[in-house]
């Protein structure tokens, strides 16, 4: 089988031939593939998409194509270009390259899926092309895939924010949580008032009135917004906070009773907790030989204030467990009730921080079954690995379009032929 057979079957353009193959022998050796229009084939307009008389034809142009068997491939093509009474003089479109891409919009694809699994710079060294062409690929891709996705389908929300370049840069990420489906939807930078804000101008009114839950932490900025468009646009939506969250700010609570704790008993001589930070921070079930019984060398001295915040941490796990939002209601109100009289400061101010959210907090049982909970840090561990994956991008263009690539589940642009 010759190679304009091959192509003719994998990539076949109407009104377009290949003429000939050869041969390119040098420091980079590779196969030139000549394109002809036929004989009866008019040009099409790239502006308005019709058929026009041709005007002029341009130089010869290279459009570099999927590599076979680790040689470079490219389409030559003069370009012509059609006296259009509507957009003027133009060049005309190419069904195998979009504008002045010099990447056929196959070779593109194939970058672009590559490089969902490997980085940037792993897939331009396998198939000996530039970090710059990955990089086009990928937001051609990007680009096509945020213009033709589909967002009908969105009832539940997650918002977040994360640290995407050292000095306390942050970005405003939304994502998509219902059961059926999870996916980043939107990127913004900054982590304001004004941030989220500009997440509802584009996420529009008519998609935000289908909105059944909101996940966030506690973040001022984010529950205000929340706020004000639940009351102010008469959204019926139900805001709940990220469990995430909470345990994080408890165990930084007990952690700073420990801290204090340890250096009023250090100047006293007493080193009964030293070594004991992860033994009152992680879960018993995940506690190793050596946490367990510096675990139970604190629960002789149960007068430590560090101990009884650990009995505190604990109790409230059990919050997670109601199924009725009245009996965890009760449970919330005896807690806090609890911790505030445990005369223990990091443990009363998060007392107060939960009586502050208590709703949000009970909406929490109301929607432990119907969007999936844990979808915010799921999605941001993934968040962060593609920043691990690259060791970090210098812009924010660069950041978004990785992003969107690696979580936004971006439809994928119908090819004749899937090359990988």
């Amino acid at each position: 089988m010759q190679l304009k057979t091959l192509l003719n079957r994998v990539q076949k353009f109407k009104s377009f031939v290949y003429k000939d193959v050869r041969f390119s022998e040098g420091d980079e050796p590779a196969l030139l593939v000549t394109v002809v229009p036929r004989a009866n084939g008019r040009a099409v307009c790239s502006g308005c998409d019709e058929k026009r008389p041709g005007y002029d034809k341009l130089g010869e142009r290279r459009f570099e194509f999927v590599p076979l068997w680790g040689i470079a491939v490219f389409f030559l093509y003069a370009m012509r270009r059609v006296d259009c009474p509507r957009c003027g003089v133009t060049v005309e479109a190419l069904p195998w390259a979009n504008g002045k891409h010099q990447l056929a919009t196959a070779y593109a694809c194939f970058l672009a899926k590559w490089a969902q699994r490997l980085s940037w710079k792993e897939t331009a060294r396998a198939f000996h092309t530039s970090w710059e062409k990955v990089f086009a690929a990928v937001s051609q891709a990007v680009e096509w895939g945020l213009a033709h996705r589909d967002l009908s389908d969105v009832t539940a929300i997650g918002v977040d924010e994360v640290l995407w370049h050292r000095g306390h840069k942050y970005l405003t990420v939304v994502y998509q949580i219902d059961e059926h489906c999870k996916r980043l939807l939107w990127i913004g930078k900054d982590r304001t008032t004004m941030s989220f804000m500009r997440f509802w101008s584009w996420f529009g009114e008519e998609r935000a009135r289908k909105l059944q839950f909101i996940c966030s932490d506690m973040w001022k900025p984010y529950l205000k917004v929340i706020a004000y468009k639940a009351k102010k646009k008469g959204m019926g939506v139900v805001h709940l906070l990220d469990r995430f969250h909470i345990a994080k700010n408890m165990n930084m609570a007990i952690d700073k009773v420990r801290a204090i704790e340890a250096r009023e008993l250090a100047a006293q001589g007493i080193d009964v907790l030293k070594n004991a930070r992860w033994s009152i921070l992680k879960r018993p079930e995940n506690l190793t030989e050596k946490q367990e019984a510096k675990l139970a060398q604190l629960e002789r001295r149960k007068n430590l204030k560090t101990f009884r915040a650990y009995l505190l941490k604990e109790s409230f796990q059990g919050f997670w467990d109601y199924l009725s939002t009245a009996w965890a209601a009760k449970f919330l109100d005896r807690w806090c009730t609890r911790a505030m009289r445990s005369r223990i400061e990091p443990m009363k101010k998060m007392a107060r921080q939960l009586r502050r959210h208590r709703q949000l907090l009970l909406n929490w049982i109301k929607a432990r079954d119907r969007v999936s909970l844990g979808a915010v840090e799921g999605q941001n561990n993934r968040l962060k690995l593609t920043f691990r994956k690259s060791y970090g991008f210098r812009t924010l263009k660069a950041t978004e379009i990785a992003l969107y690539h690696t979580m936004g589940q971006l439809p994928e642009k119908p090819m004749t032929h899937r090359f990988c």
